[in-house]
């Protein structure tokens, strides 16, 4: 169980092109996820950002290692404040008019396994994107 990855499923009512856009287009994901004015949808572009809780914001470094358009973009998140490599990425299935992601976070185990680093803060993380997600994509 410790080393198993992190996967949240979730079925969105909108078209495969909109998650996508929401997923990979800069202007778009600052609006429910990070201002990441360096992402690209592209294999091998780096971009960082500062993320974290009102009391500690931490620096994530990650590169495009995966990127299928309206399938998937996959990123490495790591820290470099800290041990450890992990892999975030987000595929996506057309269902009729709606659209499943499949949002997989492996290598968690990589981190120190307390604080803010510890698992269940990714299950919450992550889980509350997925909802904004949603919540951007109804406007």
């Amino acid at each position: 169980m410790k080393n198993e990855p992190l996967v949240i499923e979730r079925t969105y009512d909108a078209p495969v092109g909109k998650v996508w856009a929401a997923l990979t287009d800069p202007e778009k994901m600052k609006q429910w996820y990070f201002d990441l004015p360096d992402f690209k949808p592209e294999v091998g572009t780096m971009f960082t950002f500062e993320a974290g809780s009102e009391t500690k914001q931490y620096l994530h470094e990650c590169i495009v290692t995966k990127s299928i358009e309206n399938k998937i973009i996959a990123y490495t998140w790591r820290y470099p404040e800290v041990e450890g490599n992990s892999e975030v990425s987000f595929e996506l299935f057309e269902d009729g008019s709606k659209t499943r992601l499949v949002l997989t976070h492996t290598g968690l185990e990589t981190f120190p396994q307390t604080g803010d680093y510890a698992r269940e803060n990714f299950v919450g993380g992550w889980t509350h994107f997925t909802v904004a997600l949603d919540n951007f994509l109804a406007k």
